[in-house]
């Protein structure tokens, strides 16, 4: 019997995907080859692996019990590879990320720049969207998001947790008053990154005082980017991170504190891995950014064009 390591990692990346063009993809082989390498490995074994048909891939009950026995051998022989190249130079190869846009266009403009000149032979391919994730189809290395996520294959890890402050233009201040208490909150527009039942209450927190007020709006945009440019059209009042409210920005935008002394339940950030064995291109992305989220003021923004 003639079977090649390679051979099993394919075959694994295969069955993680349940589809040969995606794997072939995120291999960077054509999915000829990938297809023609695999059936080699069905036939060096003896037994199908894989039911195939035009629209998708199925794990036989064989292949099944050999993709659970191979993928975390071939997760720890890459990591090792990995941590050898690590050894020897610095952490190198695509790293693909998904992440909120309004998290990238606050944060990445920042920092990715930094990340660059340490991590020269890290090549970022970032993806911007809020939509679940699915590890099969979606070959990524990192997906960043707000809150828990629902169950799935990938594993979560909380990274930092996000405060985010109430913000207002004085023109809309002036017009409409400044809020002296939370409850006030509800005679105010207050955008929203949603009209919907989920969003129709903020939590505030001030030392060991919590208040849970009802807010409403007329606007709403799940974007914080949008909702910091509206707050500044004097549409409203705001939910913003406080990363997008330090310095020179806040004074572009023309916005000014609400209820200082209260903050609103921080948003936790979650990694999403593939596995519990990170590659050093992964750990070493995930080592940049999160001191510098947790410490917004260690770095600046540029700014707005």
């Amino acid at each position: 019997m003639d079977i090649q390591l390679n051979d099993i990692a394919l075959f694994v990346e295969v069955a993680k995907r349940k589809n040969f063009s995606h794997a072939a993809e995120a291999l960077n082989i054509p999915a000829s080859t990938l297809s023609r390498r695999v059936s080699d490995l069905e036939h060096n074994i003896g037994m199908k692996l894989l039911n195939r048909s035009t629209r998708r891939i199925d794990l036989t009950e064989a292949g099944l019990m050999y993709f659970e026995r191979c993928r975390p051998i071939i997760e720890e022989v890459r990591v090792a590879h990995d941590q050898l190249l690590d050894m020897a130079a610095q952490p190198k190869g695509r790293l693909r990320v998904s992440m909120p846009s309004s998290l990238a266009q606050l944060f990445l403009p920042a920092v990715i720049q930094g990340f660059r000149a340490q991590y020269p032979d890290i090549e970022c391919d970032f993806d911007l969207n809020m939509q679940p994730i699915d590890p099969i189809s979606n070959p990524f290395d990192l997906v960043l998001r707000f809150g828990r996520q629902p169950d799935s294959n990938l594993v979560a890890r909380q990274i930092v947790l996000l405060e985010h402050r109430l913000y207002a233009s004085p023109q809309y201040l002036a017009l409409h008053g400044t809020p002296r208490s939370p409850a006030d909150l509800g005679h105010h527009e207050c955008l929203r990154p949603a009209m919907s039942e989920a969003y129709s209450y903020w939590v505030l927190h001030s030392g060991d005082k919590v208040e849970r007020v009802a807010v409403s709006g007329r606007v709403a945009a799940n974007n914080v980017s949008m909702l910091s440019r509206l707050a500044g059209q004097g549409l409203g009042i705001a939910p913003l991170l406080y990363f997008d409210t330090i310095g020179q920005p806040i004074q572009n935008k023309g916005l000014v504190p609400v209820l200082p002394d209260w903050a609103l339940t921080p948003i936790p950030l979650f990694a999403l891995l593939p596995s519990r064995t990170i590659p050093a291109k992964t750990r070493a992305f995930l080592d940049f950014i999160q001191p510098r989220l947790t410490d917004p003021g260690s770095w600046a923004i540029p700014d707005a064009a």
